[in-house]
Parts: structure tokens; sequence; C-alpha cells
């Protein structure tokens, strides 16, 4: 039995992923523990999860686009929430001793309390972003920002001199969680095994009305992402009035606050959280940011999507999507509610669109996904 610990940002589409492949390790037999903040990490994981608390540092989310949604991401967050939940981390090992540390990518307190240790580590991509490397090719002064942001965690943990490499690569490997067409050219990452979506079933949402979906009609999911809630509220507006005459042959769930529109139709039902991988076998087509959780499960049980990136990597997700036919790519900015009406009819109305999207979907699932994880990190202890 070896011993592994989990360290994740604390966002839902950070730690599905690895909690499917924590879940593949247990049934293996291995021990795993969670380093994060207990409120948090247990309604995602459950009660038999085994947490180390570490107190959570609130994220507001981000308005910004384009750079300076990648500013505000690093300077604003992942280093301080790094420098944050640096002790809490060494505590975790220190009380844990693990074999291996699973670290998301932009949890670099992981890698740093890593390498303090000696320990083996692995990194875990819930994102592609960093695997096409776009900043380091097109923006290289950005990239050098990105490393001066790394380097400075770093200096504030007392480390000597500057990071040994890219916080974000383990040098012992990086488990992606994505492959096909989806993963694009990650030529000039090392180490990296592209698994596809690490599935698991997950904490069963009883209240999620399931008896109010009519089988007569189709069924349609609107989500933007949990961390984009605040600047979507306008694309709500917009996909709502695309709806409203649509009521006689389908029926929508919108993933939103509450009062997040101000009329809905009977057949627009408005949730803060729906139970995703239970409702994907009753969908027909999925509005969606992009996320690369959304599109790879929607793909997986064969769904459209029609995609309206905002940041980060949803732009490449979507271009993927469109390019294997399995969807279409709007303006988030600038579609209108008749233009959205239109081409979610022709994903709908089409065959051929849900036929791609299940070929796509064969190519993610062949990466392996949370097994392929599992056997990955298993080897790490026994080299």
């Amino acid at each position: 039995m070896s011993r592994f610990l989990f360290l994740s940002l604390p966002l839902i589409g950070h730690v599905n992923p690895m909690a499917a492949v924590a879940a593949a390790l247990l049934r293996r037999g291995h021990a795993v523990r969670w380093a994060g903040s207990e409120s948090f990490l247990r309604p995602l994981l459950g009660e038999g999860a085994d947490i180390h608390p570490i107190p959570l540092r609130a994220h507001r989310g981000q308005a910004e686009r384009g750079l300076d949604a990648t500013r505000t991401r690093w300077a604003g967050y992942i280093v301080p929430h790094a420098k944050a939940t640096r002790k809490g981390v060494e505590a975790a090992v220190a009380a844990f001793a693990p074999d291996v540390l699973v670290v998301d990518q932009h949890a670099i307190a992981g890698a740093i309390v890593a390498h303090t240790h000696g320990l083996r580590w692995v990194s875990a991509a819930p994102t592609t972003m960093e695997l096409t490397r776009p900043f380091r090719r097109a923006l290289p002064g950005v990239e050098a920002w990105i490393h001066e942001q790394m380097a400075a965690a770093w200096t504030a943990a007392g480390q000597p001199g500057p990071p040994p490499h890219d916080l974000r690569f383990s040098p012992h490997g990086t488990i992606a969680f994505t492959a096909g067409g989806l993963a694009g050219d990650t030529s000039d990452v090392d180490g990296l095994h592209l698994v596809g979506p690490a599935l698991a079933a997950r904490t069963p949402d009883p209240d999620f009305p399931m008896d109010r979906l009519d089988p007569a009609r189709k069924h349609v999911l609107v989500s933007m992402g949990t961390l984009s809630m605040d600047i979507a509220k306008d694309f709500y507006r917009r996909v709502d009035e695309a709806l409203q005459p649509l009521g006689d042959r389908l029926q929508a769930i919108v993933v939103a606050p509450e009062r997040t529109l101000e009329s809905v139709a009977d057949h627009v039902l408005v949730r803060h959280r729906v139970p995703l991988l239970d409702l994907l076998p009753h969908l027909h087509a999925v509005v969606s940011h992009g996320g690369l959780n959304t599109v790879s499960e929607a793909l997986v049980h064969g769904v459209p999507l029609l995609i309206a990136p905002i940041k980060g990597d949803q732009a490449l997700n979507a271009a993927a999507v469109q390019h294997a036919g399995a969807g279409l790519r709007v303006s988030f900015d600038h579609i209108r509610p008749d233009a959205l009406r239109t081409r979610l009819l022709r994903l709908l109305d089409d065959p051929a669109w849900a036929a791609a999207a299940r070929a796509e979907g064969g190519r993610l699932l062949a990466g392996g996904g949370a097994e392929a994880a599992a056997t990955i990190l298993e080897s790490h202890h026994h080299d």
C-alpha cells in the first residue's frame, strides 16, 4: 500500500477529476489524504474522505478578461494561495508522510513543499491552458512574468535562488485530464500523460427535480462556470430570450445564481448547482463557456456543445470542438438571442453534431481516465 497526498485549488472543476483519481487509488487499497479546506472539500468528496484541514482562502471569481485575467489569476490568487497554504501543506506532509504528492498545477505550494522535503510529486493539469504554452510562443514577456510570480512564491517560502524548474510541471510527470483533439499541441511539455477526463460518481443531489424532465421534449443545459457568473449576467439574459419561444420542443436547465434571470418561462429551470453527470444522459445539447470538464463530460456522453468562451483555455477548447464538428463557437459578448436560437436549433435538429460528439468522446475515453492516472501514480512509488 502507498500513501498519496492530494492538493488542489478550492475550485470544483479542479477537484472533481482529481477526486476520481483518488477514488481509483482507494479501490486499489492505497491510502489517500487531501490537504485543503474541510468546508469546501467535504461536500465534493463525501463523509468518508480523509482531509487534513487548511483554512480556505476565499476566491471571488474573476471579472477580468484576456491578459488582465492572467495577471489577476497569478498575482491575485495563485501566488497568495500558495503563501497562505504552504504551512498547512507542510503540516499535512508531516502528519501523513506521503509517498507521492498529487499537486494541482496551480496549487504551487505543493510543488514547493515537495522540493523542500525531497518528495516525489506529480502535477495534475485540470485545464489545457498551460499544456499548449500559448504565452511561451506568442507572448514571451507574459510567460517570463508568470515565472517571476512563481519565483516570488519560491522566495517567500525561504528557498534559495530561483525555482529549479517550472513549478507547474513536475520533473516526475504531469497528468492531464484531456486527450485527442482537445489536448492541442503539447509538444513543449515533457513527461506528459494525456489520460482524458477522469469521471467518477459524485455526491448525489436529492433535491434536483429529475421528475420534471419531460421525455417528449429535448433538454438543454446552460452553464457558464462558477468563476464567471458575475460577468455572465447579460449572456444569461440573451440565452433566456433565445429560449422563450421554444417551450413546445425543449426544456432548459440554467446553472446560475438566484435572481440572475428576471423572467423565467415554465420550460426554463434555474438552479445554482446541478448533478451534471446524472443529467448528461438526458441532455441533447449544452451551452457553455467551454471549461475543460464541462466540454469533456458532454463529449463523452455524445452531447454537442454551443460554446461562448470567456477566458483562459476556453477559446482553445471551443476551437477544438468546432473543428471536430461536435459543436459551434459563438461570441460571448456579441451573439444576439435570435442567432443563439438559430445555432442551438442547428445542434438539436441535425444528428451529425451528436455523432461527432460521440466520436470525439471516444477519443477522450481512450486515454484511460482515472484508472490510467492511478496506474501512473502507482508507478512513481515503485520507481
